[in-house]
């Protein structure tokens, strides 16, 4: 293992650990809302009516509820789009909580971010390997020529779809393996995997995100940099599970294992 190697993938470890902790990272994320379970619009333990519109969600608010829209105080009504930002940039604000809408399939949500929650003054810390130049080999990456999508489970019981762009194919220990791969908007690639070690060493499956492959598919697969999925930090996250052909017969005793 070089050194530079080490103190990469340490400094990579250290990251994490401050994003995942953060007033409004994963372990914040207190509650999921999906307003089809609440046709009244109002939601538990957050103020105002919350209803679907279509392609965006309705809020009304009275100045007593104590809601906040772009960090100004609000009342009267807004149509709210998705946030595509991080929890802390939500349009919506309730005292330091911050209200997150998503949608998911045409079915939206509305998913509570509090720097009080309990998972986050819990949390010790991330059980990691570290880093191993084994786990660490050349990829290949080959599209399907068009999106594919699979139904997956999702930690929360629903299936939903799974966008797949092509297969990475690499070797451990002589062995070839390949993981069927999502592309992200900026050509680095997702994939959600399982090995032998899930469930019994590490957490039931992880995330591996290679980054972007040249021009002729060559990529770096590095298992060092293995993540939790977010609901491994929070119950509330809808991660999916990974899809036919993604559990790995070998045992991948690297990067994020589980919590502390």
């Amino acid at each position: 293992m070089t050194t530079d190697a080490f103190d990469a993938w340490k400094r990579w470890h250290e990251g994490r650990l401050e994003a995942v902790s953060a007033p409004y990272g994963v372990l914040a994320l207190s509650a999921t809302h999906w307003l089809e379970d609440y046709p009244e619009g109002r939601l538990p333990d957050i103020p105002g009516n919350w209803t679907t519109e279509g392609d965006a969600v309705g809020l009304t608010a009275a100045r007593g509820d104590g809601l906040t829209l772009d960090g100004v105080p609000f009342e009267g009504r807004v149509r709210l789009t998705a946030d595509s930002g991080p929890a802390a940039a939500a349009r919506v604000g309730y005292g330091e909580r911050r209200l997150v809408v998503l949608v998911r399939e045409g079915a939206w949500a509305v998913r509570d971010f509090d720097p009080a929650a309990e998972n986050r003054r819990r949390f010790r810390g991330i059980d990691a390997t570290p880093h191993d130049p084994r786990w660490s080999v050349p990829g290949r990456f080959t599209p399907y020529g068009e999106q594919r999508t699979v139904r997956v489970e999702n930690a929360d019981g629903r299936r939903r779809g799974l966008g797949l762009g092509g297969e990475l194919a690499f070797t451990l220990d002589g062995r070839e393996h390949t993981l069927q791969v999502s592309v992200e908007a900026d050509g680095s690639l997702w994939a959600v995997f399982a090995d032998a070690t899930s469930g019994d060493g590490s957490y039931r499956f992880r995330f591996l995100r290679p980054a972007a492959p040249d021009a002729d598919g060559r990529t770096t697969v590095d298992f060092n940099r293995a993540l939790l999925p977010p609901c491994a930090f929070a119950d509330h996250f809808i991660c999916p599970f990974p899809p036919p052909g993604n559990t790995l017969d070998v045992p991948v005793a690297a990067g994020e294992r589980k919590l502390l």
